[in-house]
This record gives C-alpha cells, structure tokens and sequence, in this order.
C-alpha cells in the first residue's frame, strides 16, 4: 500500500510539473503574439516578493518607507545601485544648447514704431541691446540643375595645337544624371533611414518631376557598394589584428529568381569592436562556415551569443567568451511565464547586481584597469552566490521548462560566462553588436529583401561604413562624400587612409 501511494505521489508530481510545462509553452505563445519584448522585471519582482514565504505584505510597506541605509550597514545582496541613487539625485538638466557646430543665421526683430518712443519725453529710443534666443530651423529639400561648364581653350595663331578642355573633377558615377550628392542621399536614405528606393523614386518625382526608375537607383547603390569593398576589407584586416571582437548574425532575405516565390534565408554576421569599427560580412547560411572563415587566424578575444556555429574557430589563441545579458534574458523569460517562479527572479536581481557593476564604472568613468579592480572586488560574492542558485534550481525544475532550460543554459557556458574576471576590457555583454543590428532588422520590414546574393557583400560593405561611422560619431555624409569620388582609381595601398577610423584620425589632427 505504501509503495503504491509513493507511485501515486510521484506520478502526480510529474503530472502537476507536465500541465505547468504546458501551460508555459502556452503562455509563450501569447507573449510572443501579444506581450511586450521588455526586459526589465519593475513590478514582478515586487510581486513576487510578496508571494515569497516568510515576508508579509506589512513587512514590504515597512521596507519602502524606511530610510535608506548608511553604507556602513548596507549588504551586498540588498545593496542598490549607485549610478541609479546618482541620477535620482540630479536635477533636470534644463533646456538642451543647440550643437555650436551648426551654422548660426541671425533674425533681427524690430520694435514696432510705438515702442521706438520713450514714453516720458517722445524721443526716439536707441537700441541698447538684443534679447536672444535659438531654436533649430531647417530648409526643405531644394532640388536644382547644375549646370557645369567646363572652359575650352585654343590658340588663335597656332591651329595644330588643337583645343584643350579643363578636366572633369571626378564623381561616384561618370556621365550619371544625378551628383554625387542625389546618390549619396539615396544610399544614406535606404541603410540609414530605411528608406525603400520605391517610395525614394516617388518623392523624387514628386518634388522635382522627373522619373527615375527603381533599377537605376539600385545601379547606384550597388555600384557604392562595390567601391567600398576594398575599404572594408582594409576594415576587416584592422579588425582581425586587433584583441578584442564582439560578433552577433542576423537574417535577411535574399530573392532567388525561382519562381517558387519565397525569399532564401541568408545572414549578415557582424564582428566589430566596441567604441570601434564594424565589419558585416554576408553568407546564404548560418552554418559554422561563415565565422570559420571569418576569424580563420584570430588570436584575441571573441564574444558571442552561446550559438554553437561559434565553438571551434579562430586560431589556436583565441579566447571564446559568452554574453551574460542572453543568459539573464531567459530568466527573464522564465519569470513572464510564471508569476511565481521566485528563483528566477532571485536570479535576475543577482544578475542585475552584477550589471551595477559596471554601469558604476561608467558613470565615475573608469578606464579598464579601475573597472577590473571594481569587479574583483565585488563580483567573486555575487557569482558564487549565483552559481549555487543555479545549481539548486537546476535539480528542482524540469529540464523542459523555462527555468531548466535557462539554468542549463547558463551553468553548461559558465567558463565562458566569467571571464571578464580574467580580461578587464572584456564587457558583460554583447549589447553594443545587438545594438549594430538594428539597422538591418527595421530595413528588412521596409525593403524586404536583397534582389540577389551578388548583392549581399555590397550591402554588407555599405552597412558596415554607415555603423562604422555612427559608433565613431562621423557625419555619413561628409565621410561618403569625402571618399568615394576617383576612389575606383586610387592605389590598393592608399585604402588605409580611406577606413572611417583614419578618417575620424585625420579630422582630429
């Protein structure tokens, strides 16, 4: 009897943890249809706080109210982060100054005549001053004809000597309709404003008339993309021989001229520095191929999601290091599909700890030896108290669930998850490569796909000099305007000058 109620129990348990499975996976549907892609836990982790046993609602009203702690007193697992107690205690900044590099064009308002009288005598007042302000103010777009012409000079007296012309000043694409400038709008347009060349071609009708086909458009932009090829591969081979890289992929359709009607799925993996350049490279798979031939003879560190197709490239050398915010981000997840799942939660605030960390360091702006001496400090505690929960967690869930799955994840890249510990310019997540991919995530909803796989490195090369130079702070236009005229015809040992990190170099000097 007793063996058979133990059988009983067990099976209950496992059904009460199969249905809870279930209704996660139904949960996360809904959540993916409806929900928020928020990764912040603002009122979960009070409300789970308050479900936890052994802490009363009286005694959560008690902690809000009561005064915050000295530091003498404080401890680390209830400590809250500095930089966040910083910006609670600075005041509004006030209006924001207009950047002084921006042309300034004077308004001056007159008095109107009754107030150019002096009230007591009649005079004429004189003017002793001006009351100013600034506000940012901008001209629409005007559309115009340059007309070029280029003088012709002969000798009167000595025919046979012929007629010479001054030379033609070199431009992105000889004999072309449109300047340098219209191309340059149109490929600044569409990779940075996401800007389809359909709706480019209407405006372009629209305001000034003439009507220019999506093809020649596209002629334009792949041919940019062409000549930034070299620039990129000079980009690529800086990358390559530096310490650190951050790389992330994402997809992006490619047509395949079938007739199955279906866009092949192809990627844009991106590898760049932070506070560097970005190389975005173009294959038709995700596959392992694509960084293997990438990172062929990289010696420094690489940072990735945990996807497999990352292990096992590089060099011998090469340091493989994971990102705590794609680890966090499922517990994350865990916690939306279960309101009551506390050591999720207890997880992420640990995780959360870790992060202040950092965002300390950033706000006193320490270099990296400061901020790896602020780690070693503070962060040895808060992984091992993180590792012990994941380990209790790990025997107390189903595999399956979104906790398990979570907690397996991160305990199976553990090694690869601390060794910011080890490398101080190391940062604990790869962010900033998400941040990169933006860009193409919005303009794959807007231009959909690529026309060919031909394409794909010429769009790879356009995209990365337009992230290259938002992550150097280069204006796009003046970098392209500045670099690709007569750049057909330069020397391949003159590209060097060419990357936005010289240019952004040789505007600082």
């Amino acid at each position: 009897m007793q063996q058979q109620v133990a059988a009983q129990e067990k099976e209950l348990n496992y059904s009460r943890l199969k249905i809870q499975l279930l209704e996660e996976k139904l949960r996360a549907m809904r959540i993916s249809k409806y929900g928020k892609a928020s990764e912040t836990l603002s009122d979960l982790q009070l409300e789970l706080l308050d479900l936890e046993p052994g802490v009363s609602g009286e005694e959560i009203q008690v902690e809000s109210e009561r005064d915050p702690l000295s530091p003498s007193s404080e401890s680390s697992d209830k400590s809250v982060d500095d930089s966040e107690k910083q910006q609670q205690k600075r005041k509004h900044p006030g209006r924001q100054t207009l950047p002084a590099h921006l042309a300034r064009v004077e308004e001056i308002i007159a008095c109107a005549p009754d107030q150019c009288l002096c009230g007591g005598c009649g005079e004429e007042t004189s003017v002793i001053g001006y009351e100013e302000s600034e506000v940012l103010d901008l001209k629409p777009a005007a559309y115009f004809v340059r007309v070029v012409k280029r003088e012709k000079r002969a000798c009167k007296r000595c025919e046979e000597q012929g007629v010479v012309v001054a030379a033609v000043a070199e431009r992105i694409l000889d004999k072309c309709l449109v300047s340098d400038q219209v191309i340059i709008d149109t490929v600044v347009a569409k990779y940075c404003d996401s800007l389809p060349l359909y709706r480019q071609s209407a405006i372009l009708k629209r305001d000034t008339g003439l009507e220019i086909s999506r093809s020649t458009m596209t002629g334009w932009v792949m041919h940019v993309g062409e000549l930034l090829l070299p620039v990129v591969g000079r980009m690529k081979n800086e990358l390559l021989a530096g310490s650190y890289i951050q790389a992330d992929e994402t997809p992006v359709g490619v047509q395949t001229h079938d007739k199955r009607g279906k866009n092949h799925q192809a990627y844009l993996w991106q590898y760049g520095t932070p506070g560097g350049s970005v190389v975005f490279d173009f294959r038709m798979g995700r596959e392992r191929e694509g960084p293997r031939l990438f990172l062929e003879m990289y010696q420094g560190l690489l940072q990735t999601d945990g996807y497999a197709a990352y292990d096992r490239v590089g060099g011998p050398k090469m340091v493989h290091a994971c990102c705590l915010a794609h680890a966090r981000r499922k517990f994350i997840d865990a916690v939306k599909l279960d309101a009551h799942d506390i050591a999720s939660a207890r997880i992420v605030r640990l995780m959360d700890e870790l992060f202040a960390i950092d965002a300390k360091a950033r706000a006193e702006k320490m270099d990296h030896a400061q901020r790896d001496l602020l780690r070693k400090e503070k962060a040895p505690a808060l992984l091992a108290e993180l590792r012990a929960n994941l380990l209790a967690m790990q025997k107390s869930v189903l595999p399956k669930s979104a906790a398990g799955r979570a907690a397996n994840y991160m305990l199976s890249l553990w090694n690869k998850l601390v060794l910011f510990l080890q490398y101080p310019e190391l940062e604990l997540s790869t962010n900033l490569a998400e941040n990169s991919m933006r860009p193409v995530a919005i303009g794959r909803k807007n231009w959909i796909h690529l026309g060919s796989k031909e394409a794909g490195p010429k769009v790879a090369a356009i995209f990365s000099i337009v992230e290259s130079c938002r992550r150097l702070g280069l204006p796009i236009r003046e970098y392209l305007a500045a670099t690709l005229p007569g750049l057909a015809n330069r020397s391949i040992q003159s590209v060097r000058h060419l990357t936005p990190a010289a240019y952004a170099q040789t505007k600082a000097q």
